[in-house]
């Protein structure tokens, strides 16, 4: 059984809006809680923050050790030999979050889904598959996982859905190039792709990255 989300809700009113977020390899949901107010979002905006918890699993790449994480990653190359069968349960981890919220009474078309490298392939990959219409897609340090399989599994309900890939181009850990790749894989297939490149910047988030995060997120919601 999964550990309960870390949520975290901003504004004065019931949440009306929601964003689910995905940690990345050995984090855990409180990776991101600082993120919130360093954001500075509209203190109007009544919006609920998701951080579920990746389960504890053996992680090939690190000596088997038990850790949390998305799927397990076999070798250096986090783009090779992908453990389809983890990627796919951890996407139906997050549409059974998605469902949840909209039971709730938030709209599909306010929940946005988020993550980190390994967070972010995971919602890549559970979004553009999704059967309801959704605010949107960050992916940050991140790629496309399962790439070949869009084609014949996306939904097109979600044909326009706005993406915001970021991405710092000395990332040791997931190469930009994997990044550029999963640019034009989207754009390929027609979606709307926002594009930012942090100079210098390793697997990490910069505060300019939080300022456009910010400022993507009021434009999904205002």
């Amino acid at each position: 059984m999964a550990d309960k989300s870390l949520v975290i809700e901003t504004g004065v009113h019931a949440p009306d809006a929601c964003v689910i977020w995905l940690h990345g390899l050995g984090a855990d949901g409180h990776d991101f809680e600082p993120v919130v107010p360093e954001l500075r979002l509209d203190p109007g905006l009544n919006i609920r923050f998701i951080f579920p918890h990746a389960p504890m699993i053996p992680v090939t790449i690190n000596q088997g050790f038990v850790m949390r994480a998305w799927f397990d990653i076999g070798t250096a190359d986090i783009s090779a030999e992908l453990d389809e069968k983890g990627i796919r349960a951890s996407a139906d981890l997050v549409a059974g979050l998605i469902d949840a919220e909209i039971a709730s009474g938030i709209a599909p078309e306010r929940i946005v889904l988020a993550g980190f490298s390994q967070g972010g392939a995971v919602v890549l990959h559970a979004g553009l598959r999704y059967g309801k219409e959704l605010a949107g897609i960050i992916a940050l340090s991140s790629f496309l996982p399962l790439a070949e399989t869009l084609e014949r599994e996306k939904n097109k309900i979600n044909a326009s859905i706005p993406i915001l890939l970021a991405h710092g181009s000395a990332d040791p850990v997931v190469p930009v190039v994997l990044a550029y790749e999963t640019r034009g894989e989207l754009e390929k297939h027609g979606y709307a792709v926002e594009w930012h490149e942090y100079k210098g910047m390793a697997h990490s988030v910069s505060e300019q990255e939080i300022f456009h995060l910010a400022e993507w997120l009021e434009k999904r919601f205002t």
